[in-house]
């Protein structure tokens, strides 16, 4: 199994989002990075467990858990003119980007905000190496190791071991 961590703004869509769509489950479309595509694309497996990040809001941080339910497959937005995710590249032969479908899994009873990623993730502390504490680490989806797994579920009040 694999853990990651994935970026959205809660304005646009967010954990409480998710969790009200039809069986909780949503695509996770519009991601328009190679590096973040590659992930969705060749690492991500269907029971994969995510850290769902908000981002671009006071303050930005961990919100809960997802995980995937569908391994990648070409992402429609790139080839709808109306979209905003509209990539005129794009065609049935050659999609160029895909998209996973997630699966809410559970809130946080305590929100682990960005602050409190960056005060663990010292040298020597229990996150040290988390990609998303990184000065200009902008990516949208990320690796996460088993440990800072483990670490930011306990921070947000849930036990990684109970997760499915």
């Amino acid at each position: 199994m694999n853990y990651w961590l994935m970026k959205s703004e809660p304005d646009v869509f967010s954990l409480d989002d998710l969790k009200a769509c039809k069986k909780r489950t949503e695509p996770w479309d519009g991601i328009r990075n190679y590096q973040a595509r590659n992930f969705m694309r060749d690492d991500m497996k269907v029971g994969d467990l995510v850290l769902f990040y908000h981002s671009n809001t006071k303050p930005p941080g961990v919100a809960g858990i997802c995980k995937i339910v569908r391994e990648a497959y070409p992402d429609h937005t790139a080839q709808d003119p109306k979209s905003s995710y509209y990539d005129p590249k794009a065609s049935p032969d050659n999609p160029r980007w895909v998209m996973v479908d997630v699966q809410w899994v559970a809130e946080f009873p305590n929100y682990v905000s960005l602050d409190n990623l960056k005060q663990e993730s010292e040298p020597g502390g229990p996150l040290e190496g988390i990609l998303v504490t990184r000065k200009g680490s902008r990516l949208s989806i990320t690796p996460v190791e088993k440990k800072h797994f483990t670490k930011v579920c306990k921070m947000g009040g849930v036990k990684a071991s109970e997760l499915k």
